[in-house]
């Protein structure tokens, strides 16, 4: 296992949304990290493309609780995955955009010792046209970023 030092204990920041990769990354970290106290974070979108058609309708919408609570039900999800993995993983959410960016600033906010998350495996093409959230997170986080590749099949 990879051991983090720190007199305090150590917090692990789990990223998860919902998809076979960020599961993946869960047992993984689970598997290689001593840190046993994590965050399980989901960002969700402040509005889907759909929803800001519909803002352009007249109508009463409340989309922030809406996206908050699936947000949370996603997070909730991870977060039991990683307390199987062996964490005491509590589950967050936070609506923003970019992803990366919402999980660079959560890190620092909660003074993260690792971020783990996921990899799409995006082609290069892919990258350039959806982005890539591991990527974006790896360059900007100033901590280490534990990146794990969804397994080839």
């Amino acid at each position: 296992m990879l051991p983090l030092s720190n007199e305090n204990p150590d917090t692990v920041l789990i990223c998860y949304d919902g998809s076979d990769g960020a599961r993946w990354a869960i047992d993984a970290a689970g598997a290689v990290i001593s840190a046993r106290r994590a965050v399980v974070l989901n960002v969700g979108p402040p509005l889907t493309l759909i929803e800001s058609v519909a803002l352009a309708n007249p109508g009463i919408f409340d989309f922030e609780r809406d996206n908050t609570a699936v947000a949370t039900d996603i997070a909730e999800e991870g977060a039991e995955l990683a307390r199987r993995a062996g964490f005491d993983a509590k589950p967050n959410v936070l609506l923003g955009a970019p992803v990366w960016g919402s999980i660079v600033s959560y890190a620092g906010t909660i003074d993260a010792t690792l971020i783990v998350l996921g990899s799409r495996a995006l082609t290069p093409a892919g990258q350039m046209i959806r982005g890539s959230v591991s990527h974006q997170v790896a360059q900007h986080a100033q901590r280490p970023v534990f990146i794990v590749p969804q397994p080839r099949n």
